[in-house]
């Protein structure tokens, strides 16, 4: 019993070391499997929370990023920096053309002596515009004879005569088109004061004036590219003061212009007139006529006059020139290439010359 008893014990303890070194055995089968997946868990972590912050809270130099990108829209299509004929531009109301119903050009008074400086208007624009210029003696140094015109819609230089009628005067917003768009509502005044404005009057030559017509920056810009940016600009700054309004295509024309001048500052330029006697190079002379030729005493006038050929000349009672003929009216005066008439010239009469300075059909 005793050797049986011994036997046994050393039987249990043989199985209880047996035990344990398996019980050992499987403890360091499983650590590295739960290390592996603690190091797969622990690494994606922080990664995950890096790519959750970056697409929700921009960091520091994304921020950066998008305020600097922001910025650069805002310059491209903001609104234009202040001063400049393209902010002006840009408060200008936009709107359909009115109707032409009751426009007529006689309602701006064009050429009355709205400054009472004793001149009329074209005289005025003309001493402002031209140089080297030759007045009238007797007329208290209001009429020009003769200068030199340097033409900013064509870019060339004119001499300018008096009787050659080669200068016109342009309404640079036209009085057709400142009716269209907002001076059919303006009293007697404001019209005559638009229409005499030394801001909305250039010398120019006369074909690129008639070439232009009513136009507006939308169907006419000066041939003169280096003056086309000027030449809006002060087209924008007359439609700002008087608060005419600009049609689409007008004013989609005016910002291609603009466009190639982004600086271009809205035009404030000084436009008084001179005073009487005032202007570049100024001498002074007596004016030379033409020799006078009789009518005839049928009342047809001189085979040797102009316009002798021309069925726009009619008979009729003495006129102040003297004469018994005269020009029915200045679109004959003008096919005879007798315009401008002055007064003691054939074919001058009182009712071509609308302002009474003696010279009709100006």
């Amino acid at each position: 019993m005793p050797l049986l008893s011994s036997s046994r014990r050393a039987l249990a303890a043989f199985a209880a070391v047996l035990s344990l070194g398996l019980l050992s055995g499987c403890a360091e089968d499983a650590d590295p499997t739960v290390d592996t997946v603690s190091s797969g868990a622990a690494d994606p972590t922080p990664t995950r929370g890096a790519s959750e912050a970056s697409e929700d809270i921009p960091s520091p130099s994304d921020s950066d990023d998008t305020d600097e990108a922001g910025e650069e829209d805002e310059g491209r299509a903001g609104s234009a920096a202040t001063g400049t004929a393209s902010a002006m531009l840009a408060e200008l109301t936009v709107k359909g053309r009115a109707p032409k119903t009751g426009y007529d050009g006689d309602l701006f008074k064009w050429r009355a002596d709205t400054d009472h400086n004793g001149c009329d208007t074209r005289n005025d624009v003309l001493r402002r515009d031209l140089t080297t210029i030759t007045l009238k003696a007797g007329t208290h140094g209001c009429i020009v004879l003769a200068g030199t015109l340097d033409d900013p819609y064509a870019g060339e230089t004119y001499d300018f005569d008096r009787s050659a009628n080669a200068v016109d005067i342009d309404h640079v917003v036209a009085r057709s088109n400142a009716w269209q768009t907002g001076a059919f509502k303006f009293d007697d005044e404001t019209l005559k004061e638009f229409g005499n404005d030394p801001l909305n009057l250039l010398a120019v030559s006369s074909s690129l004036n008639r070439q232009k017509g009513d136009g507006d920056a939308a169907t006419w810009l000066p041939p003169n590219k280096s003056f086309r940016c000027e030449y809006v600009a002060r087209q924008i700054a007359v439609k700002h003061k008087y608060e005419l309004w600009v049609v689409p295509a007008e004013k989609a024309a005016m910002e291609r212009v603009l466009a190639k001048c982004d600086d271009q500052p809205a035009f404030a330029e000084d436009v008084d007139w001179p005073g009487p006697g005032d202007g570049d190079n100024v001498t002074t002379k007596e004016e030379t006529r033409p020799a006078k030729q009789k009518s005839s005493s049928s009342g047809s006038s001189s085979s040797s006059s102009p316009g002798s050929s021309s069925s726009g000349t009619t008979s009729g009672s003495s006129s102040s020139s003297g004469s018994s003929s005269y020009f029915e009216n200045c679109t004959a005066a003008r096919e005879a290439g007798a315009a401008p008439v002055h007064r003691g010239d054939p074919g001058y009469g009182s009712h071509l010359d609308r302002d009474g300075d003696g010279v009709g059909c100006e």
